[in-house]
């Protein structure tokens, strides 16, 4: 299937929505300050656009580079923003005449709107139903990126490969001490992702030395403190391939002492029952239970969630946390970052995290980050 027929099936479901939504049109905004990754997944538009899907199935991107967008994207119709004075109201009214939308027909807005700039939509489309909400299309495209299609699987094998290599090039480095800063370790992964062939890091590299990995999230992400000295060093990192990011954590564990060395046993136990678990009908809830009940016999706690979905987004559905008002169910075709992680402000912190693919067997390992002993 051509990457055209990918993007257009995608729009297809959202069309089908529409229709059972009974929703005339629709706009999805990738812009600074509302950034929202659903336009690329449509249409594969990698920069700031407008798209606007019609009920009739026709689709007109408005890019801010229409060049840019002549290269990458696909779309029926496709305006540059310019023939709009760059005004996002003006483009939607004129998206409505464009598809001929009947007055009175409902046009939904993406949640993100802030309430000024939707008072202008609302004075532009008068006579129109203007819709702006949470669990309208935003949570059907939630639903729907959670589970990945043929292409999104195969560039994610690409990206995984691609990380897997630099996690062990990275290993292979702090242990004949050529990398020895949190610096030399995050621009390191920065230069050698981009030689690969990614577009850059999905995320700011995380590099904690010794001194700082008792935090979940380094702050700031990394500075030119030591790193793989004596103690435990965390790495988070991700590489962003064609949209898509991965999203693993290295533990460097030098000399460990044997209060550390129960950290590290019990988050590789955490990380292989997780993995264990991992298979089409599991709750994820019950997943992150299983895991926190672990860490609990042994009185310690997690104080973040487990994992998450990947995707354009590092930090998508489905969800893998023990919260009363987590509804996900894996399925076949979701892509998960697992992280059990302990941290503890005399001892450090470790964590391991890895990615894999649910299929139709269970859990398919994507990524070989691991917790090294020096």
């Amino acid at each position: 299937m051509t990457e055209e027929a990918v993007y257009e099936t995608r729009r297809r479901r959202v069309y089908d929505w529409m229709e059972r939504e009974g929703v005339a049109l629709v706009m999805i905004e990738d812009a600074e300050n509302r950034r929202d990754s659903n336009l690329r997944w449509l249409c594969g538009m990698p920069a700031d656009a407008l798209l606007f899907l019609s009920v009739e199935r026709k689709s007109l991107l408005v890019p801010w580079d229409i060049n840019l967008a002549a290269k990458y994207a696909d779309s029926d119709f496709l305006k540059a923003y310019s023939d709009f004075d760059r005004i996002p109201a003006r483009a939607c009214k004129k998206a409505a005449e464009f598809f001929k939308i009947p007055p009175g027909s409902e046009i939904e807005l993406p949640p993100l709107t802030a309430y000024p700039r939707f008072l202008e939509y609302a004075d532009a489309l008068a006579g129109f139903g203007v819709l702006c909400r949470n669990g309208g299309l935003s949570a059907e495209l939630e639903r729907l990126r959670a589970v990945k299609d043929r292409m999104e699987i195969a560039l994610y094998r690409r990206a995984a490969a691609i990380t897997s290599g630099l996690v062990d090039a990275l290993i292979k480095r702090f242990c004949t001490g050529k990398l020895k800063t949190e610096t030399e370790a995050a621009l390191f992964i920065e230069a050698e992702c981009r030689k690969r062939g990614c577009e850059g890091t999905g995320f700011e590299t995380l590099a904690a030395g010794s001194a700082r990995s008792f935090a979940i999230h380094a702050f700031p992400s990394y500075t030119g403190e030591s790193f793989g000295g004596k103690g435990l060093s965390i790495l988070d990192f991700g590489v962003r391939y064609s949209g898509y990011t991965t999203d693993v954590t290295l533990t460097i564990a030098r000399g460990p002492s044997s209060e550390q060395e129960k950290l590290l046993d019990l988050v590789e136990k955490a990380a292989a029952l997780a993995f264990s678990m991992i298979k089409p009908g599991a709750a994820t809830a019950s997943v992150a239970s299983a895991v926190d009940a672990l860490f609990a016999e042994a009185g310690k706690a997690m104080p973040h969630a487990l994992g998450h979905g990947l995707g354009l987004d590092p930090h998508e559905g489905p969800m893998i946390r023990n919260r009363s008002d987590n509804r996900w169910i894996l399925e076949p075709g979701m892509v998960i970052a697992l992280e059990p992680g302990l941290y503890d402000p005399v001892l450090g912190g470790c964590r391991l995290e890895n990615d894999a693919l649910v299929t139709e067997h269970g859990a398919e390992p994507l990524t070989n980050s691991r917790i090294v002993r020096l």
